[in-house]
């Protein structure tokens, strides 16, 4: 029987979601957890991945599990809570139907990115802190520009193993929020270290140092190399996960 799992985790302790070698993941402490708690080994399958230092204030995963936890979830939920550390915290367990998928039935994942334009004591493990001006009125005509269907290897990792590289935006835009630049972003997909790299760029732009025409030539170059460097983790939250059903 398959169980989605609701999530969050504050990932400055972590290498990401996913699983690495020698490496300290989200991942690797639920399915840790999981299997100790229902004694049968368990391998989780997350939404997608999150790379490391960065965090997630809604996350899914799904496993399976050969008996029926239907009555149980909710004891399941709080020993989970009880087990795992302090910055991973599991919201809701259900029971879907076996043919669910956390990561290929999403139809849509939103991010945002936390800017600190003053200095913020008790923000600084969850905003990157730019203390010059920025022309926020240029980095939302770049944001913009970004909404569609493209083809994003310029704002992705090197040599990762996806198929394709074209992913749509449907949302993207700044605004302010307390003191914070907020840059929103949703889409059916990212691609790795996407949405920090398209951060660094519009701020670039934002600064004055890429001038706001050149990011159309930018998507077509297809090279990383070209745009910004990429906006540090801890600014970056994953909101969102959207699916076709309700569990």
């Amino acid at each position: 029987m398959r169980y989605f799992i609701e999530l969050q985790y504050h990932g400055k302790n972590y290498h990401g979601w996913q699983i690495q070698p020698n490496a300290r993941t989200v991942q690797g402490e639920l399915n840790e957890k999981l299997s100790l708690l229902l004694r049968h080994p368990i391998e989780t399958v997350g939404a997608g991945r999150t790379d490391t230092g960065v965090h997630a204030r809604y996350f899914v995963a799904h496993f399976d599990y050969p008996l029926d936890l239907n009555e149980q979830t909710l004891e399941l939920t709080r020993k989970l809570n009880r087990f795992l550390p302090g910055d991973i915290a599991i919201h809701k367990i259900s029971q879907v139907a076996d043919t669910a998928h956390a990561r290929f039935d999403a139809t849509s994942r939103s991010y945002r990115y936390y800017i600190s334009q003053c200095k913020e004591v008790f923000q600084r493990d969850y905003s990157w802190a730019l203390y010059y001006t920025l022309d926020v009125n240029a980095m939302q005509q770049a944001a913009r520009m970004l909404i569609g269907t493209h083809d994003f290897t310029t704002f992705s990792k090197a040599h990762t193993d996806v198929k394709t590289n074209i992913c749509t935006i449907t949302d993207c835009q700044w605004y302010t929020e307390n003191h914070m630049l907020v840059f929103q972003v949703s889409a059916d997909r990212f691609l790795r270290n996407m949405v920090r790299a398209i951060v660094g760029t519009l701020v670039d732009i934002g600064r004055g140092s890429m001038p706001l025409q050149r990011l159309p030539e930018l998507l077509e170059s297809k090279d990383r190399s070209a745009a910004g460097e990429s906006a540090p983790a801890l600014g970056l939250f994953l909101d969102e996960i959207k699916y076709p059903y309700f569990f």
